[in-house]
């Protein structure tokens, strides 16, 4: 499993370069996808991952399985985690919501963000093939807080009301 990086790293706050689509489909790209979904189901908070946030400057995150259902469980029957490559939001609701926050990059730490409830993200797979992706609700706010890590943003650089949880709590 690879080291989640932390708010302080540099590669957090850089603009992510894009993969050449030629370049999606190398063992290079496919081994970084790999170590980025045995990555993400280590996290038992983790709902998604950036490659910047395992270190890698490039424009990759990946969606839990179980984050792409509405119940949001864990179990044999989940979808397959879903790759996102060079991932563009195409639309964004105008209708937003203030949404608790957290991210694995800046843990233990809790805020509130306006996000929009409804975002169609376009990208590749991890077999260079273009697909778009609706989500409302959490999917949509997986959605913009990804692409933020993509744009060298961390949510803590827009939230409100940022809260310390500790490890044996609950968030707050």
């Amino acid at each position: 499993m690879l080291t989640i990086v932390q708010k302080d790293d540099a590669v957090l706050r850089q603009n992510a370069t894009e993969v050449p689509i030629s370049d999606i489909v190398s063992p290079r790209i496919q081994k970084i996808l790999a170590d980025m979904k045995v990555s993400l189901a280590k996290q038992k908070d983790g709902v998604a991952l950036a490659a910047p946030q395992i270190g890698i400057s490039l424009r990759i995150f990946v969606v839990a399985g179980f984050a792409l259902t509405e119940d949001l469980k864990r179990d044999k029957n989940q979808p397959d985690d879903l790759i996102f490559i060079n991932p563009v939001i195409t639309k964004l609701s105008k209708n937003k919501l203030e949404m608790e926050e957290g991210c694995l990059s800046v843990r233990h730490f809790y805020g509130k963000t306006i996000r929009s409830t409804k975002a169609t993200v376009r990208a590749y797979n991890e077999k260079g093939e273009v697909f778009e992706r609706g989500g409302s609700g959490l999917l949509a706010q997986i959605f913009q807080h990804e692409i933020d890590h993509l744009n060298g943003i961390l949510f803590i650089d827009h939230a409100t009301d940022i809260r310390e949880a500790h490890e044996n709590n609950e968030k707050p």
